[in-house]
């Protein structure tokens, strides 16, 4: 290290000699090239400092004695900040290295959602998840079993970062372990209790809906824990009704039952699950309220399911300045025939 902190000296010697006498662009040129040398040497502002006095010394011998003393002042100012500003590097190495694994992560969990959506030719379904962050609470997916049921899930953790990223993948690779006579909602989401009341911590929840339903019989089965209430639409009667199933969060007792609801589905009718980052849309300091939603899947319906939920999601953003407050999924199962 005195072998490096002597060489550099001298370079930095023939730097400050040379711009000193000439005063040119090349020699701040040269300076700026020095201090990355002086990086990759890993020399504090402190040493650097101790060296242009040293190179002063040498080249000006009759340097007034009130100049050098300046230079241990400058010493004092630059220890402190050179400590701060080391401290601050580490800081910022460690948020790069965080913000990569956040990102990895973020791209693991996208794999975790279903990449294509059932296709089954009574029925148009559509869904958009947003995160509000890079990673994100909410989960959804699909389930079509050997007789054609599809099973619509949508789940929020509560809480965010990793944490519900871990919760998401267990969350998925537990249903994808259920036996087929184990997808009715209800028995669905005492499985799913057990295994969460079982794994996380007490500090977590998941609130979730998930229903079935039968393309054969058009019955929609459905069961509730703790999820923000999604809606029906009736087409005869022009009416939207509150799909509201009730049954305590996920993970809060083993011995938890999950009541079964039933409803039959006919040609034009809808079925809507969202998250509470679709409800709880902030315009300013206040909530949007249900029948907002409402109004704006009204003004969408005749479009596909798809396209109906990706305006609905434009609209509600844009009205926060694009700036989602949660993170926000909507699903629609809709029957055409």
């Amino acid at each position: 290290m005195k072998e490096t902190v002597q060489n550099l000296e001298e370079s930095y010697k023939d730097i400050l000699k040379t711009f000193l006498n000439r005063k040119s662009e090349q020699g701040l040129y040269k300076a700026q090239q020095f201090s990355k040398i002086l990086l990759e040497h890993q020399i504090s502002p402190e040493e650097l400092v101790s060296v242009h006095r040293a190179v002063l010394e040498e080249l000006y011998p009759s340097v007034q004695e009130e100049v050098l003393d300046s230079f241990d002042l400058l010493l004092e100012v630059m220890m402190g900040y050179g400590l701060a500003y080391r401290e601050h590097q580490s800081l910022r190495d460690r948020q790069l290295e965080l913000e990569s694994e956040i990102d990895v992560a973020a791209n693991m969990q996208q794999t975790l959602l279903p990449e294509v959506v059932p296709n089954v030719e009574s029925l148009d379904i559509g869904v958009i998840s947003v995160p509000a962050n890079k990673m994100s609470g909410d989960y959804y997916n699909y389930i079509q079993d050997d007789r054609g049921c599809i099973g619509l899930a949508i789940a929020d953790i509560i809480g965010k970062g990793v944490p519900a990223a871990l919760c998401m993948s267990m969350i998925k690779y537990a249903m994808d372990s259920l036996p087929e006579q184990r997808l009715q909602p209800g028995q669905l989401l005492e499985s799913l209790n057990r295994v969460v009341e079982h794994n996380v911590d007490d500090s977590m929840f998941i609130t979730m809906m998930y229903g079935s339903y039968d393309p054969h019989t058009h019955e929609f089965r459905y069961s509730g824990a703790g999820h923000e209430p999604g809606f029906f639409y009736n087409a005869k009667a022009d009416q939207f009704h509150e799909l509201y199933a009730k049954g305590l969060v996920l993970g809060v007792s083993r011995k938890t039952k999950f009541r079964e609801y039933h409803m039959q589905v006919n040609a034009g009718d809808f079925i809507i699950f969202l998250s509470d980052g679709v409800t709880e849309c902030r315009i300013g300091d206040d909530f949007i309220e249900r029948e907002e939603i409402i109004q704006l899947i009204r003004k969408y319906m005749h479009l596909s399911a798809q396209r109906l939920v990706e305006s609905v999601y434009h609209e509600l953003a844009k009205l926060q300045g694009f700036q989602l407050k949660d993170d926000f999924t909507l699903m629609i199962l809709r029957r055409n025939v």
